[in-house]
């Protein structure tokens, strides 16, 4: 057997049903399979998904509720409690080297640093922004906070 042999078993495959081809198509002739009138029975229609006839659509119906806000920035989140797992006293803490020890993912729009935990470490830590929390639980162990200027990305 080889791949320029193979086919598919007789029967299992068949061919697309044309419609609107005339009566030797087999489909009838005058209505061709597409149905009696309608829109869709015309030949060059084309309606696009969710089109309800003219009516209301399905996703207008409902009522709009809450404020999106486009100029909102998403940050990646730290607590100091990862920094005070993985990192030793003195070290310097910034997006980059978060990236290689696998703390965080993805740095997109910035990072914060939040006060979730304790840290009794004294680090550098460098960030785009810091909770109030975790600004003070970094000087009071003896720390820095220092803010990165912000990204470019919205």
């Amino acid at each position: 057997m080889r791949i320029d042999n193979l086919r598919p078993r007789p029967g299992s495959k068949r061919g697309l049903k044309r419609v609107g081809r005339g009566y030797s198509s087999g489909h009838g002739g005058h209505e061709s399979g597409r149905g009696t009138k309608g829109q869709n029975s015309r030949s060059g229609v084309t309606v696009r998904p969710g089109f309800e006839g003219g009516q209301t659509p399905f996703w207008m119906r409902f009522p709009k509720r809450g404020f999106h806000n486009p100029s909102r920035q998403e940050f990646t989140v730290v607590n100091v409690a990862d920094l005070e797992l993985r990192f030793q006293a003195g070290e310097e803490v910034n997006p980059t080297v978060l990236l290689q020890r696998r703390v965080i993912k993805k740095m997109d729009r910035g990072l914060k640093i939040l006060g979730g935990g304790q840290l009794t470490k004294a680090l550098v830590v460098k960030a785009h922004a810091f909770s109030a929390m975790a600004k003070e639980k970094i000087e009071k162990a003896g720390g820095q906070a220092l803010v990165l200027e912000a990204t470019k990305e919205g």
